[in-house]
């Protein structure tokens, strides 16, 4: 017998160890902190315009408003489900011809089961689109590139990261006939599946525009009139187009409503590039006018997506801002390490909450001489 029990308690033990595999602290309270806010909101989104203030209005909203997220008739089974729970609850009793049945002993596991059944077809729905966008995420890493460049006499360092299981920032390095490179970043509106389309749109006219004219406002300007056709009015996109002549090191550029890249020459000064203008995508046209920068031996040109400087710790309510991007890059060191720096300051920034928006990363470094 004191064996059987035995055997009992390292099957609880075990099957606890694995249900509980990965939970932390730190991520229940983020469930009530930020997961529920964040979902109450999404579900008021189109319901709660006309609230009342008050508790009761504000779980009338909430019930209305996920209710009408179910079909019809998982609509009705919730609503039962919720009504069966809730008398079991108050233990209420009820007279039949037969005799006092009580209705906890019937009603509440029946409402409970309701409100599993929903749930679990809900789950299910779930777990198909989960599928599908993991079949996109991988489709979407297939679009980036996966190591660094072979750009004569230049190292790169990179990295991607999106808020959901695909995203809609964007870089590439595409090699030209005449042996130049186009280097590009961009960030499309939105999150999720809208951005990740869009981002897939100004990838296929970027390559099409570099077949034909490779200049950068050129290039910027394709993407502008394809994105206009398909992208509707809130889809736009934020692009720096640079184009990279490796032996002289000479890079012509524009940027279209993207952090304005950063360069930190050999002497450790630090250089913004770019101008101000329009996003691609929007009814009016974009002004961009092409500029041009040199690239010496030892020089760093950094780019990066909005996602990161503009990422807010939940906790304190800061950003992690643009300037600890401008230290890191001060300090200097290989395209690695740079980046390596940033990614690990951004990381403790966050102090394991997940990201908010995607953000993008690259390092590009002209070797030293020698």
């Amino acid at each position: 017998m004191a064996g059987r029990f035995a055997q009992l308690y390292r099957d609880a033990d075990r099957f606890l160890q694995e249900y509980t595999e990965g939970l932390r602290a730190q991520d229940l309270g983020r469930v009530f902190r930020r997961e529920a806010p964040d979902a109450y909101r999404a579900l008021i989104r189109d319901h709660g315009r006309d609230e009342e203030p008050g508790l009761w209005p504000r779980i009338r909203v909430a019930f209305l408003a996920l209710s009408y997220q179910l079909t019809p008739a998982r609509r009705a089974l919730f609503a039962l489900g919720l009504v069966l729970g809730l008398v079991g609850l108050l233990e209420l009793d009820i007279r039949l011809g037969f005799g006092l049945i009580d209705l906890w002993e019937l009603v509440a596991p029946l409402g409970i089961g309701l409100l599993v059944l929903v749930l679990t077809l809900e789950l299910a729905d779930r777990i198909r689109v989960r599928d599908e966008l993991e079949v996109a995420r991988k489709q979407q890493r297939d679009l980036l590139p996966e190591d660094s460049p072979p750009i004569p006499g230049f190292t790169v360092s990179h990295s991607y990261r999106t808020a959901n299981t695909v995203g809609g920032d964007y870089y590439d390095f595409l090699p030209l006939e005449d042996g130049r490179w186009l280097l590009v970043a961009g960030d499309a509106s939105g999150h999720g599946m809208s951005a990740a389309l869009l981002m897939v749109i100004a990838k296929t006219a970027l390559e099409i525009g570099a077949d034909r004219n490779s200049s950068p406002d050129s290039v910027a300007g394709v993407v502008h009139r394809a994105l206009q056709g398909t992208g509707g009015r809130r889809g736009f996109l934020t692009l720096f187009c640079g184009r990279l002549t490796p032996e002289t090191g000479t890079l012509e550029h524009v940027c279209a409503a993207h952090p304005f890249p950063l360069v930190r020459r050999v002497g450790g000064e630090i250089e913004e590039l770019g101008e101000g203008s329009l996003p691609l995508g929007l009814p009016r046209e974009p002004r961009l006018s092409t500029r041009t920068t040199d690239l010496g031996p030892g020089d760093l040109l950094l780019l990066y997506s909005d996602g990161l400087p503009e990422t807010v710790n939940p906790r304190t309510k800061e950003t992690f801002g643009y300037e600890r991007i401008r230290r890191a890059l001060a300090r200097g060191g290989s395209p690695a390490k740079v980046h390596d720096q940033i990614l690990s300051e951004y990381t403790s920034f966050l102090g394991g909450e997940a990201p908010t928006d995607d953000q993008s990363l690259v390092v590009l470094g002209r070797n030293p001489e020698g």
